[in-house]
């Protein structure tokens, strides 16, 4: 196994290591040749000679070598290794590699994106992205270790759930054993974590996978992504935005050390507030818009529970009915504006709060509602058929043994990432991203399923 890494070198000089990498540069001044041999922590300058000239960039190698200090002169400043140097012994070609189709020494940004995701293995190999992914896991990581401590319990829900109307188009995964029936990729664990509550677990997190059928944009990866799933039991809104707000703050301290806050505490703003003044829902807040280390979280609170329904809300009583929810059907009205479901819905308030950063919604929630007439009486307004329903009927049952008042959010962790690294997409922080026509290059997903894999599935194409 190999046991020493390219940036541990510098504590080695005057020892003999064993280094393996691939070759990010070769340097051949006749007898003496260099080569920068790089590893996912950086590079380190490695010095031979006739051993070298079969060796070609991106190779893949062992060498074996005594650390030595640079001449003064000769120090690289620029790299953690700079001052040392590695004589090499013996040297090993494991793999050898053909030119590659795409640059991995540069940021990668003016690559065409269809094909740095062809060859995502590739641009994978480039500091900038395995930096990402680096701090994508210390991020997931840092999540796990607060909540574990604070007893959330991390649960798993189904992959393979129900469809259900919850604002975007579902994944439809046919079913073998029950044809001409069909499963859906959840959109959210937003009705597990709601019965989880019911069960008495009181809190719960989840790194979800959650999965969409809608047009992708900068801050939206087409079909899958990650974001951070939270439940509580016996809360009200301030304890949530209170142990999220913590939660951000202690993450950041911790693994974006170089990062500021705007302000603290996180501003809370009214929706009605934020549109008059900004003209959006999720403002940037930054007093300095070209430091990439300034971080502007703030809320967004007291939305109107409804909207005014259009044609495109055919989830919710196919465009039908007068209102739309405004984030979702499972929403909490604000107790205060309860009397107003009856006489004037587009007044009622929702307990919903948005997570804004640098101009990103980068999370949302809820208090949610567990009184069941509450309950039918948004799905009265939102248009749903007695028919429609029943699709809820496994949630309005289980409230009727018994539900905690509870609520949470769901932070997108891709989102978060993007905006506090200042990237241009989600993509730069999904190891194998969807494609912005919804394919899978790498993998040249989706693709044609065969005659008999249909017959199973009871699917004839036409």
């Amino acid at each position: 196994m190999k046991n020493l890494f390219v940036d541990q070198t510098v504590d080695k000089i005057g020892e003999t290591v064993e280094l393996y990498g691939w070759v990010d540069s070769k340097r051949d001044h006749k007898k003496i040749v260099f080569i920068d041999l790089r590893d996912r922590t950086g590079t380190v300058q490695v010095v031979g000679g006739e051993n070298f000239k079969e060796i070609s960039t991106e190779d893949v190698i062992w060498v074996k070598g005594i650390v030595k200090k640079r001449p003064e002169k000769l120090i690289n400043r620029k790299i953690k290794t700079g001052e040392i140097e590695l004589e090499t012994k013996e040297i090993k070609i494991l793999s050898k590699a053909k030119p590659l189709p795409i640059p991995v020494n540069t940021e990668g940004y003016d690559i065409d994106e269809e094909i740095r995701l062809k060859y995502r293995y590739l641009d994978l190999r480039r500091p900038r992205m395995f930096r990402n992914l680096f701090l994508k896991s210390k991020t997931v990581t840092f999540i796990r270790n607060y909540l574990t401590k604070r007893d959330f319990l991390e649960i798993e829900t189904p992959i393979l759930t129900k469809t259900t109307p919850e604002g975007a188009r579902d994944f439809l995964v046919p079913s073998r054993l029950q044809k001409g029936k069909f499963y859906a990729l959840p959109q959210s664990p937003q009705q597990y974590k709601q019965l989880l509550m019911v069960a008495g677990i009181e809190r719960y997190f989840q790194i979800a996978r959650c999965f969409r059928d809608e047009d992708p944009r900068a801050d939206r990866a087409y079909g899958e992504f990650t974001q951070l799933d939270l439940e509580m039991s016996f809360v009200d809104q301030n304890d949530i935005l209170t142990l999220t707000e913590d939660l951000f703050t202690q993450l950041v301290k911790e693994v974006f050390p170089e990062k500021h806050f705007t302000q603290t505490p996180w501003p809370r703003l009214s929706h009605k507030f934020v549109k008059e003044k900004y003209g959006t829902d999720k403002p940037d807040l930054r007093k300095n818009k070209k430091d990439p280390d300034e971080l502007a979280f703030s809320w967004t609170i007291d939305f109107p529970l409804f909207t005014e329904q259009s044609e495109e809300d055919y989830f919710y009583g196919s465009g039908k009915a007068k209102f739309a929810p405004s984030h979702h059907m499972f929403t909490a009205p604000n107790p205060d504006d309860i009397p107003l479901l009856n006489k004037d819905p587009l007044k009622v308030r929702g307990l919903q709060h948005d997570l804004v950063l640098n101009g990103y919604e980068v999370g949302g929630g809820s208090i949610r509602i567990h009184q069941s007439e509450v309950q039918n009486k948004v799905f009265e307004l939102i248009g749903f058929t007695e028919e429609q329903k029943k699709q809820f009927n496994h949630m309005l049952e289980a409230f009727s043994y018994g539900v905690p008042p509870h609520g949470g959010i769901a932070p997108g962790i891709d989102r978060f990432l993007m905006a506090a690294l200042g990237e241009p997409s989600v993509r730069e922080v999904i190891a194998f991203p969807a494609s912005s026509g919804g394919k899978i290059s790498i993998m040249d997903a989706p693709s044609e399923a065969g005659e008999e894999q249909l017959r199973e599935l009871g699917i004839k194409l036409r």
